[in-house]
C-alpha cells in the first residue's frame, strides 16, 4: 500500500495523514505493508513533503510581507536541489493580526529566501508558489535579488502592487549572478496570466483583501509593470505576461519567468518527481491519495488528481481520503479514482471533523482497508 497524500489544510500536515491511514489500515489488516509518501503541489505544504523526504531543514530570516521580520523556512537536498516555498516568507499567514494589505504587501522576503538557498549551495531550486498576501508582480522578490525599480524621480518605488504604478525604469542587470547559473522551475498549479480578467488582481486579488477599486487599481499598475519591463529586458517581458503561471501568486510567477527565466511546471508533476514517487510507486500494489477538500479544484492540477493519473498509467487502483467530498462519483472515476471517504461521513459537525480529523481519519482508512484489502 502506497500512500501519497497532500495535508488536510487546517487539521493534518500531510504526513500525519498518512500516519493515522497507516494506523487505520492495520486495525483492520495487522501487518500490511505500508509505505508513505507525503505529497504536495507547490503551494503550502511544499516544503514539509521535501523535509520528509528527507530534505534537509534551512531556516532564513527574512522580511514578511508587510515588511516585519518573519522565519522561513526552505529544503536542501545533498545533490544541491532545493525546495523553496514563497508562502514561507511572503504568505497570507505572515499578515499582522491577519489584516490584509493587498496594494503594499511585498514579496521582497521571498527573494531573500532565494538568496539564502543560493547561500546554503542550492544549485537547482523547485520554487513553490501559492498562498501568497502579495499582488506585485514578483517586483519585491527581484529587488531582493538585485534588480532596481525606479520612479520618474531615480527613487526606488515603494513596497506591493500599488506603487508599480510609479514605475518608469527597471534594470535587472544588477540581479544575483548565481541565477544564471542555477536552473528554477516554477512550480505552480495556477496557468492565468499576469493581468485581464483572468488574471491575477481580478482572480486572486479579493482573496488578499482587494476591493472592486484595489483591483483595477493593481490590473493597471502590473499592465504598466510589464511595459516597463518590455523597455528593459526586450519582448520576452510581454510574451511572459501572457504565459501560464505568469499571474501565480499574486504575479510572481510572472518576475519569476522574466528575471528568474525560470521553467513552469506543474506542482504535481514536480513534486512528485522532487519527493520520489517514482520508484515508491513502482513498488506499489494499491495506492491511497486525498487532501482536505475534493473538489472542483481538486481536478485542475491538484496533488490526488496528479497522484491518481500516475497510479492509473501504472495499472493500480486509486481510492482517496479527504475531510469533505465534493464531487460526483462520475468526476472521481474520471479522475482515475474508485471511491473517496470523507471525514464529513463520519462526522457531520464542520469544526468537531476538524478538530478530530486524526480519528475519522483512522475510521475511513479502516472501513477502506475492509472493503478494499479483506
Amino acid at each position: 500500500m502506497l500512500i501519497a497524500a497532500d495535508k488536510f489544510k487546517g487539521s493534518l500536515t500531510a504526513v500525519e495523514v498518512a500516519e493515522h491511514v497507516t494506523a487505520g489500515l492495520r486495525r483492520a489488516v495487522p501487518g500490511l505493508d505500508v509505505a508513505a509518501v507525503p505529497v504536495a503541489d507547490g503551494g503550502d505544504g511544499t516544503v514539509a513533503a521535501a523535509l520528509a523526504a528527507g530534505f534537509t531543514r534551512h531556516e532564513a530570516r527574512v522580511t514578511g510581507p508587510t515588511g516585519v521580520p518573519v522565519t522561513a523556512t526552505f529544503a536542501l537536498r545533498a545533490d544541491g536541489t532545493a525546495v523553496v516555498e514563497m508562502a514561507e516568507a511572503s504568505g497570507l499567514q505572515h499578515l499582522p493580526g491577519g489584516v490584509f494589505a493587498p496594494l503594499t504587501a511585498t514579496t521582497y522576503g521571498t527573494g531573500e529566501l532565494l538568496l539564502a538557498a543560493l547561500d546554503a549551495g542550492a544549485t537547482s531550486i523547485v520554487f513553490g508558489v501559492g498562498g501568497s498576501a502579495t499582488t506585485d508582480g514578483g517586483a519585491g522578490m527581484l529587488a531582493a535579488l538585485g534588480a532596481r525599480f525606479l520612479d520618474a524621480d531615480g527613487e526606488p518605488v515603494g513596497p506591493g502592487g500599488g506603487p508599480l504604478r510609479e514605475l518608469a525604469t527597471a534594470d535587472l542587470s544588477g540581479l544575483d549572478p548565481r541565477l544564471a547559473r542555477t536552473a528554477i522551475v516554477l512550480a505552480s498549479d495556477v496557468d492565468n496570466p499576469l493581468t485581464g480578467p483572468k488574471g491575477a488582481p481580478a482572480v486572486y486579488g479579493p482573496q488578499k483583501g482587494a476591493d472592486e477599486d484595489d483591483v483595477a487599481t493593481l490590473d493597471a499598475a502590473l499592465a504598466h509593470y510589464a511595459e516597463v519591463l518590455e523597455r528593459a529586458v526586450g519582448p520576452k517581458a510581454a510574451e511572459h505576461a501572457l504565459a501560464p503561471g505568469a499571474g501565480a501568486a499574486g504575479g510572481i510567477g510572472y518576475g519569476a519567468l522574466v528575471g528568474l527565466d525560470a521553467a513552469f511546471r506543474p506542482g504535481i508533476d514536480v513534486m512528485l518527481d522532487v519527493l520520489g514517487f517514482g520508484p515508491a510507486l513502482a513498488k506499489a500494489t494499491f495506492v491511497i491519495t486525498g487532501e482536505g477538500s475534493l473538489d472542483a479544484q481538486t481536478l485542475h492540477g491538484k496533488a490526488p488528481a496528479g497522484v491518481a493519473a500516475a497510479a492509473r498509467a501504472a495499472g493500480l487502483d486509486v481510492v482517496a481520503v479527504c475531510g469533505r467530498l465534493q464531487l460526483p462519483q462520475e468526476a472521481l472515476d474520471r479522475a482515475g479514482i474508485r471511491r473517496a471517504y470523507a471525514l464529513t461521513d463520519l462526522e457531520s459537525d464542520p469544526a468537531r471533523c476538524m478538530a478530530e480529523a486524526g480519528p475519522l481519519l483512522e475510521r475511513a482508512a479502516e472501513n477502506l482497508a475492509r472493503d478494499f484489502l479483506v
